[in-house]
């Protein structure tokens, strides 16, 4: 037998480390040959560590969350056959063990010889560790303990007790219990509302306010810690600035249900996205400097003629960008092809590197939970991010009479040092002039 030690591999593109965000494999396991054993995150994405040997579990490198570096040791496997391991790393391993086991067998030689013998009876299990219980005084001077429960642990409590519970508005699952085995008798119902000013003494009232103390530590990692280190990163190096302006959506509407009705069924149905991503892509063709990105080290911008647009998506872990590319080049229904395809990609974790990184303009939607304003966070390094808040049908005054229309905010931000406030209003003004005359989109 010997010992196989797989290393973080060089995933490329000069990445020097990434975070381990989770284990597939305890200590202890057997795994096959290719087998996925961890999940690590770059700077974008997540890839999947593959086991290139088949064996047994021996020790892992490192914990989730832990950022380790490229060539550092990921996991120890053992093998049929040699291994990788250095024949001095095998030994000396094979050294420590004899020597604990020696230490063993000096301090308790008799009970290390002893053959084991199966017990008559199942032993009862060690019950789990308690916290320390909270002392509390009744009115004889005696001071039971009430037991205080994990969170997840069911509270033990009579009918009457629980009805009380009901009536004083109280969470069981924040009394402690004095009676057996932390059941929670009307005393500790009583004591609890006082503490928590829902009762008197002598009675209860029927309130629905209740204090709470308990508290959960949540570890910020994986894509959680990348979104906040972007987001930080972002607001520290770019002096953002949002401009806001009103769209009458009502003819374009009337255009998407049209679509919609003639081609839905064999070209799928279209959403605004589409529609809005054209109009960002004619607009930066007037202004160059906003479909950019600015190395602020260097004191560069470039400007690109491609559009790779940067569609922000909510995914179970947070938020992610996959990337349209070239969305120059694609019509209404291949533009909402990919986005459809990209947004699923990201949400299932399959998004690659590429189609997570690179964009030069990012437009970003709550879709209805849009809100009237929001100010979005430029995606660094690029120098503009144009956000889509709610459409809504609005009362508005068209040639002296009061009609219904159908209205939507775009809140835009832009980079400060790269982007000056008139250009940009001028490039909001171009998006707002092709969204209300939408014919405007296919005439070049």
């Amino acid at each position: 037998m010997g010992i196989h030690v797989i290393k973080m591999p060089d995933i490329g593109e000069g990445i020097a480390e990434v975070e381990l965000v989770a284990w597939h494999v305890q200590v202890g396991d057997v795994v096959a040959e290719d087998q996925v054993l961890a999940d690590v995150m770059t700077d974008k994405a997540t890839v999947e560590i593959p086991s290139s040997v088949a064996g047994k579990v021996l020790a892992l490198g490192g914990t989730v969350g832990q950022v380790m570096a490229v060539g550092s040791e990921v996991i120890r496997i053992e093998v049929d056959g040699a291994g990788n391991l250095k024949p001095d790393g095998a030994q000396a391993l094979v050294n420590t063990a004899q020597a604990a086991i020696k230490s063993v067998a000096n301090v308790v030689p008799d009970e290390a010889t002893k053959p084991v013998v199966a017990p008559a009876a199942a032993a009862t299990p060690a019950p789990a560790p308690q916290p320390a219980p909270v002392r509390k005084e009744n009115g004889n001077g005696k001071a039971p303990a009430a037991l205080v429960r994990a969170p997840g642990d069911k509270p033990i409590a009579s009918p009457s007790v629980r009805c009380q519970a009901w009536d004083l508005g109280i969470e069981l699952q924040f009394v402690p219990g004095t009676g057996p085995a932390g059941r929670i008798t009307h005393e500790d119902l009583q004591t609890y509302a006082q503490r928590a000013g829902q009762a008197p003494a002598g009675g209860s009232t029927d309130q629905r306010y209740v204090q709470r103390v308990d508290e959960e530590t949540v570890p910020v990692i994986g894509l959680r810690r990348k979104i906040a280190q972007k987001m930080q990163e972002s607001k520290r190096r770019i002096p953002h600035f949002t401009y806001v302006e009103e769209v009458d959506m009502t003819e374009l509407e009337a255009l998407r249900a049209c679509l919609n009705a003639q081609h839905g069924k064999t070209r799928g149905r279209l959403t605004v996205l589409p529609f809005i991503a054209r109009a960002v892509v004619l607009a930066v063709r007037a202004h160059p400097q906003i479909n950019a990105r600015y190395d602020d080290d260097a004191a560069v911008a470039t400007r690109y003629g491609a559009v790779h647009l940067g569609i922000a998506t909510q995914t179970e872990g947070g938020l992610m960008v996959p990337v349209v590319r070239h969305a120059e080049t694609l019509d209404l229904w291949a533009c909402a092809t990919e986005v459809v395809r990209l947004a699923e990609a990201a949400r299932s974790g399959k998004a690659t590197r590429d189609e997570l990184s690179g964009s030069t303009i990012t437009i970003t939607s709550l879709g209805t939970l849009g809100g009237i304003v929001t100010t979005p966070v430029i995606n660094h390094p690029e120098v503009a991010i144009v956000g889509v808040n709610r459409l809504v049908e609005r009362p508005m005054i068209r040639n002296g009479a009061v009609v219904a229309r159908q209205m939507m905010n775009l809140s835009s931000s832009f980079d400060h040092r790269v982007v000056d406030g008139m250009h940009a209003a001028e490039f909001v003004q171009l998006i707002r002039g092709y969204l209300e005359c939408p014919a405007t989109l296919f005439v070049e």
